[in-house]
This record gives C-alpha cells, structure tokens and sequence, in this order.
C-alpha cells in the first residue's frame, strides 16, 4: 500500500513531534499510513515518487530571503533537496501540498521573489476566497471568508507565474494557490490549531517572529480560535488523494 510522505524541516524535536501529530490528526491519517521524513537531518537525498499518493510539507525556522552567504549548510541543503523534488512532481503533476516554508519553497523553485513584504505576526487573520478558490475541490462550499492561522517573516511578492490564486487577503495576498490540478500550497498552517500555536510561540519566541515580551500577549490572542476550513482543506487534500 502506498503511504503519504510528511516532509518536515524543524530541527527542534518537539516542535517536530507536535506538528506531525497535528498533521495526522487533522488529516484523519494514522501512523502506519504515512512516512515522515525530517529533511533537516539530511539523511535522506531523493525521493521515489512510485512509493506514495502524496505529500505534505511542513514549516521550518529557515528564510529563504536569507541573503546565499548567511544560509546555514543545512539551510541550502534542504533548499536544494526541494527544488530536486519538484523537478520531479511538477512534470507529473503529484499531489503536493506545501504549508508556509513548503509554500516558500515551491513559490521560489517557480521563480517568485521571496521577501518580508508581505510579512505577519503570530495569530490568526481573515482570508478569502478568490472566484477560481470558489471552484477548487478543497475549498467547495467554503464561505467567502475564513479564519487562518499565520505566523511567517517571508512570503511570495506575487503569484507565481502559471500558478492559479485560491485564497488571499489584504496582509498576505498569496495565501493559497495550486499548480496544475493537484499541487496545492498555503502559507497560512492547514494542520495548526490553539494548541499547535501556543507551543510554537513558547519555542520560537527568540526567532525573530515577535518581541519575545509579546508572547503572553500573542498566546492570549490565539486562544479560542478554531480554524475550521484551513484543517478541512488538510482534511480534503488527504481525503482526495490516498
């Protein structure tokens, strides 16, 4: 039976830990269906597409804007591992869906530029749906606007060429588009909820996301939220391909 292959890239352990439960929880997916893989561990070089219905690809501390001479080995490494991995999913067109750096990196690999323009703080934001969004499978009888968990110092400067726009919003434009018919990339978090988010800023206080004396005041902001429609995007995307 073929598996679906989560791709991570955060070097802590338990901000690893807690967003792979978080995308099988919000995936209906159980362990013995999916292979994780932590790309950031380096022990992995190439991918056989024939193994899996899919992949997802998580966030990471890494920047792509980060100027070439300031990146880390590991940091160009993954970086070179994904662009590898979409020389091969892209002409085949293989379920994918990327969420904030997997956005990052599948917007860069198709030549959008990369910057803080369009950067949010930690919390959630309202998005909405463009009239070709209104169309796509994952987002069908969504309402025109929804809440998104966000939390990124970088996003794509515009749409990348060829991609069609699904969601956007006034902070970040391109929150969501798809290539072809089955890659699919978010910057907002499809598998994040309250919980996910609060342990994210406990440990990411000192990245350079937030004032590390905001954090309470960020935690207080998450609290209660449920993002409903971006965990069913998950939902449906693992639903539609395994």
């Amino acid at each position: 039976m073929k598996k679906t292959l989560i791709l991570q890239m955060r070097p802590e352990d338990e901000t690893a830990n807690s967003e792979f439960r978080a995308i099988l929880n919000k995936g209906n997916l159980k362990a013995d269906q999916v292979e994780r893989v932590r790309v950031e561990q380096l022990l992995v070089k190439e991918v056989d597409l024939h193994k899996y219905n899919a992949i997802v690809a998580g966030g990471s501390p890494f920047d792509l804007s980060t100027p070439v001479e300031e990146k880390t080995e590991t940091q160009k490494k993954i970086e070179d591992f994904f662009y590898r991995l979409f020389d091969q999913l892209i002409p085949r067109d293989f379920p994918f869906l990327g969420a904030c750096s997997g956005n990052g990196l599948l917007g860069s690999y198709l030549g959008t530029n990369i910057s803080g323009k369009y950067t949010e703080p930690v919390g959630h934001v309202q998005v909405k749906l463009t009239d070709e969004g209104k169309k796509d499978s994952l987002l069908k009888d969504f309402p025109n606007t929804f809440t998104a968990m966000v939390g990124h110092k970088e996003a794509c400067d515009t749409t990348p060429e060829g991609a069609t726009l699904l969601v956007t919003s006034e902070p970040c434009p391109v929150q969501m588009f798809r290539v072809k018919e089955n890659i699919y990339a978010t910057q907002f978090h499809p598998e994040a909820d309250e919980a996910e988010f609060i342990l994210r800023i406990n440990i990411y206080k000192n990245y350079g996301y937030f004032a590390p004396e905001d954090a309470e005041k960020l935690k207080k902001n998450v609290e209660g939220i449920q993002p409903r429609e971006t965990n069913e995007i998950l939902r449906r995307f693992i639903e539609k391909y395994t």
